[in-house]
């Protein structure tokens, strides 16, 4: 179980970005965090992953308090972060993208093991192999980036717009996806702005709003005025 309490970050210098903020993943669950643009969804995210100001509050992941750790612990521990926009390595073929996931694997038959189990998942990866991932539709680097943090064999995946700029159709086999891998027991915390996709697939959703939890619930979020509101433009 992932456990936020009392979050409060931003990044370094600047303001307080998240207040007092409240978040559950439990086991086996896909959660969504919806909001306006600057509500701080992303920024929930960053901050699982040590990559703000931590000022107040705790992030605990099973019974591991994260705040403080580095990058390669959190991977250790299980966590794996798909950041906005994908950033894969457009000059590295796709397979070599796959084995930049595994960074912190020294077991080189794991690795390969790995890396088999993606083609099988994705087929188009294995067609595409030994081509640079710049050559790649948008929705096949959204796969490639994706199957780039499930080579770190994570327990929780934190996703951050996965439709970012991908066409209806691709939008929906990303949205397939996700569920797949929430089927095999990952935990995945979503970032999302398409509301209606996001809180379809999740089984509780976060509304935030400046910075603080507004709102949660379930698949009725999408009734709530203030969601009305913000996504839909009805008062």
């Amino acid at each position: 179980m992932l456990t936020i309490k009392n979050l409060k970050a931003g990044y370094f210098s600047g303001p307080d970005i998240l207040h007092d903020v409240d978040i559950e993943v439990r086991p086996g669950e896909i959660v969504s965090l919806i909001g306006p643009n600057g509500a701080g969804k992303s920024t929930v995210l960053r901050s699982i992953f040590g990559q703000t100001d931590i000022r107040a509050g705790s992030i605990k992941f099973i019974e591991t308090e994260l705040v403080g750790l580095p990058t390669h612990s959190l991977i250790n521990l299980g966590i794996s972060f798909v950041p906005q926009g994908r950033q894969i390595f457009g000059t590295m073929t796709v397979h070599e993208n796959l084995e930049m996931g595994a960074f912190t694997q020294k077991d080189k038959n794991l690795i390969k093991q790995n890396i088999e189990g993606i083609f099988k998942r994705f087929p188009i990866l294995r067609e595409k192999s030994n081509q640079n991932a710049s050559n790649l539709s948008g929705g096949q680097q959204q796969i490639l980036a994706i199957a780039r943090a499930l080579m770190q064999n994570p327990k929780l995946l934190l996703m951050d717009e996965p439709s970012l700029g991908l066409s209806p159709k691709a939008m929906h086999e990303i949205f397939e996806v996700i569920q797949e891998i929430n089927k095999e027991g990952v935990m995945i915390l979503i970032v999302e702005q398409n509301a209606r996709a996001a809180v379809e697939i999740s089984n509780r959703t976060y509304l935030l709003e400046m910075g603080k939890v507004a709102l949660e619930g379930g698949s009725d979020i999408l009734k709530d005025e203030k969601v009305k509101k913000i996504y839909f433009g009805r008062d």
